[in-house]
């Protein structure tokens, strides 16, 4: 990632603010998304868990994981993200969780150990923001994993995102053309569009998140895509919410269409575990 891509992504998630905390609960399908995060998070967490939680944001997942029995790291690119976990935490039981917060880019954890933490929490997508040096941003994070530990993350779905906005993928298209449309489709890679001041990141394929994990000397052992029936009509999404019911039953499916293998693809994020080879089985 070059010097002025952290800056603007940086510049992004200070300006953002506290919107990062409503993104996963202002509408039915944040909602999912959160239920979806939540579930996986928790298939991999144990009670007593020391865990380095990489671009925690304002603390929705941080809570998560203080809930889970876990200590935490909090760290966030942004400072303005890190003041707002601090903020929604101050008062409550997870705050008794957080060992200290710090201002971390996930393209340099060489402030830590090797193996000093059970896992690594990378929701949020922050490897979306390493560009050229995913690899080695991952490679990191993984060295920071004890033996056996996992790397849990997302990051954002390029097929998924081009389905679900596919109306605002034509927009765009038509103002910075069709041959830059298709770079971006091809690479994943929103700077070329050439917004400077914008929301910027690299979606990925399951394919690509793959090959990176294996770069780094990884394996993706489990993954799952967010969402997937909920990113159809909001109006049917709040009728099921309306009868809890039919919710948690909605919930069931939709968590369980979310891991099979032709859906990663399709949402809006894929969410990954990611182990140094020889890995466990989940």
């Amino acid at each position: 990632m070059t010097i002025e891509s952290r800056r603007q992504v940086r510049r992004y998630f200070d300006t953002f603010g506290d919107a990062e905390w409503d993104r996963l609960s202002g509408d039915v399908a944040g909602r999912v998304s959160l239920e979806v995060h939540r579930r996986f998070l928790a298939r991999f967490v144990r009670p007593g868990d020391r865990v380095l939680e990489v671009g925690a944001g304002p603390g929705r997942f941080t809570a998560e994981l203080a809930a889970l029995g876990a200590s935490i790291v909090v760290t966030d690119l942004s400072p303005v993200q890190l003041a707002l976990n601090e903020e929604h935490l101050r008062g409550g039981a997870a705050e008794a969780s957080v060992e200290r917060r710090e201002v971390v880019d996930v393209c340099d954890t060489s402030r830590y150990a090797d193996g000093e933490f059970d896992l690594v929490l990378a929701y949020g997508g922050p490897l979306s923001y390493a560009f050229e040096q995913a690899g080695d941003a991952l490679r990191g994070l993984l060295r920071v994993t004890r033996p056996g530990g996992l790397v849990v993350g997302s990051v954002m779905s390029l097929l998924g995102v081009w389905r679900h906005f596919l109306p605002g993928v034509v927009t765009m298209a038509e103002d910075i053309g069709e041959d830059t449309n298709d770079l971006i489709l091809r690479t994943g890679d929103l700077r070329h569009k050439g917004d400077q001041d914008g929301h910027v990141c690299r979606m990925f394929r399951h394919r690509d998140l793959a090959a990176l994990a294996q770069a780094a000397g990884g394996e993706i052992v489990a993954a799952a895509a967010s969402n997937w029936a909920a990113l159809g009509d909001p109006g049917a999404l709040a009728a099921l919410e309306a009868d809890p019911d039919r919710w948690a039953r909605f919930l069931e499916h939709e968590i369980a269409a979310c891991q099979e293998p032709g859906a990663v693809d399709g949402g809006t994020h894929i969410l990954f575990a990611c182990a140094a080879q020889n890995p466990p089985v989940y």
